[in-house]
């Protein structure tokens, strides 16, 4: 006898890429255009988290694509499409092993990153890539395996980190 789709257990729909999270689409873009008067807060940097600022943002992507970490976990990841970076948040403290990497700055204690106030905000320059389940207590990238990442995708951004 065949099982009727009733008794089939709902499928949850396929997770988002890095890449499909990153981009640009109309739907963001008509956020942007009506979104909301001060939805981004300048947030202080070294207190719960560094910030790993990558240009361009497409070698970020395409480490966090090879880290194969989910995109449902909530990580705090905020894209600057006008700049074209993507800030990272790793551990604070993390900044020396990213140090001999070119194309990429750690913000620290001392800095201030452009954020979006919830997230369910959204602006050019203050991105979420993912959706922060819980701003308080932030779901953090492994510094380690981002920097390995980084490095060994390098040479192919080589020229772009050059201009």
């Amino acid at each position: 006898m065949a099982k009727s789709s009733a008794d089939e257990p709902a499928k949850r729909p396929k997770a988002p890429t890095w890449p499909e999270l990153v981009a640009e689409t109309d739907g963001k873009r008509a956020l942007w255009v009506r979104g909301r008067v001060h939805n981004t807060d300048f947030v202080p940097c070294g207190l719960a988290w560094d910030a790993v600022a990558v240009r361009p943002m497409q070698w970020a992507v395409d480490a966090l694509d090879a880290m194969r970490i989910g995109t449902r976990r909530g990580y705090l990841i905020v894209a600057d499409h006008l700049r074209g970076v993507l800030y990272v948040m790793v551990p604070t403290g993390s900044g020396e092993m990213f140090a001999s990497i070119p194309g990429v700055r750690i913000l620290g204690r001392g800095h201030l990153l452009l954020m979006p106030r919830s997230p369910q905000d959204s602006s050019t320059v203050a991105d979420w890539v993912g959706t922060p389940r819980d701003l308080d207590a932030p779901v953090l990238v492994d510094p380690d395996r981002l920097a390995a990442r980084l490095r060994e995708l390098a040479p192919s951004y080589a020229e772009a980190m050059a201009s």
